[in-house]
């Protein structure tokens, strides 16, 4: 069955490639921005798991083992990480859909050279979330079973990316994206492959696209699905913003219905992205906690209300949401949205429910688990 999703040419799968110039300036800038603000770390001690972050190079940006650890050692206890593909280190040779086995190879690797215990506690990539092609149909599962076998027992899910408006000028990502792709017989013939294999489906789509996911979540109970980044809102981007508020209140409605669909979990982040425009990636001096919990934190707790803290997980976003803040900074601004939960509630935002919907507990052990 031919793809659904067609590869923008612009937004080719990336692999290692060394940092131009330009790359290293933009690199640099970024710290230096970042290291006008800096706060003491909240409640230092309070497990977490991050359940969302990316790993790649290119000759504009490189943000790898080292650079996510250098972020995950800066002051929380983050326990675990989840990987999460982002088009990077796919095989060269192969077709396009089985050269996505090398984004899993690659995320595995990383994932062993943490757990040898030399670089700190972290498990990083103890989760791991892949791409997969299932507007393919049900030829899906050549591709699930192969990514499985070199997954270390970490592959727990796929991304598809499903994100599409009627602005143009936002449908920019990898892929040429159709409109009410999730509703098409094909895709849904490829979503019918995960749950057997125990895979989570992660959903990045806009926000007035919740309520064709809502329709998916209902039609497959038995899968997990994880909604990426509260769910896309694009409420200050271009023509929305002149209707802010509607596209707020169209946005609060839809994660309501959703939330009827107990096989859904969210993840809360995602907002720090420039195209977004919320405007902190603009400031002289980065925004503080305080600032980040005062207009973020309104979304979320929306989001826990609905859906209850054990299918709400707090995710960094990291490398995309560092050009509006820093790593230590924005799990301050977290725990600050979560003051006045209790500890157990807590736990779940942080630590319980991506363990749940993203790793395999038996397999990393008491590290991950205590």
């Amino acid at each position: 069955m031919p793809t659904k999703l067609l590869l923008r040419e612009a937004k080719a799968p990336t692999n290692s490639i060394p940092l131009s110039e330009v790359g290293l300036e933009q690199h640099q800038r970024n710290a230096e921005w970042l290291a006008r603000h800096r706060e003491e770390i909240l409640e230092p001690d309070l497990p977490i798991i991050d359940p969302h972050h990316h790993l790649w190079e290119n000759s504009t940006f490189r943000y790898l083992f080292e650079e996510y650890l250098a972020d995950v050692q800066s002051g929380h206890n983050i326990r675990a990480s989840v990987f999460v593909e982002c088009g990077a280190f796919y095989r060269k040779a192969g077709s396009p859909q089985m050269a996505r086995v090398g984004e899993v190879e690659f995320a595995n690797g990383v994932a062993v050279k943490a757990a040898d215990g030399d670089y700190g506690k972290t498990l990083v990539c103890a989760g791991i979330v892949s791409s997969a092609d299932i507007s393919v149909g049900a030829e899906v599962a050549e591709l699930l079973d192969a990514q499985l076998a070199v997954g270390g027992g970490r592959l727990r899910g796929v991304r598809v990316i499903t994100k599409w408006d009627s602005d143009e000028a936002l449908n920019n990502g990898r892929f040429v994206v159709p409109s009410r792709l999730m509703q098409d017989r094909d895709f849904r013939a490829g979503f019918a492959a995960l749950a057997p294999r125990g895979l989570s489906f992660d959903a990045l789509i806009y926000h007035p696209q919740i309520l064709e996911l809502a329709e998916l979540a209902r039609a497959f109970p038995d899968t997990t699905i994880v909604l990426n980044h509260i769910g896309g809102l694009i409420a200050e981007t271009r023509n929305y913003k002149a209707r802010k508020e509607d596209a707020i209140a169209q946005w609060r409605a839809s994660m309501a219905e959703l939330a009827k669909c107990p096989n859904v979990f969210v993840k809360l982040g995602g907002l720090g992205m420039p195209y977004l425009g919320y405007g902190f990636d603009t400031l002289e001096v980065p925004a503080c906690s305080e600032r980040l919990a005062e207009v973020w934190g309104p979304f979320f707790k929306h989001c826990i209300d609905q859906f209850g803290p054990h299918r709400c997980m707090f995710e960094s976003n990291f490398p995309p949401d560092r050009e509006s803040v820093g790593y230590p900074v924005l799990w301050n601004a977290f725990k600050r949205v979560a003051t006045g939960y209790s500890a157990c509630e807590k736990r779940s935002l942080f630590f319980g429910a991506a363990a749940k919907a993203h790793l395999n507990v038996s397999a990393i052990g008491p590290l991950v688990s205590a």
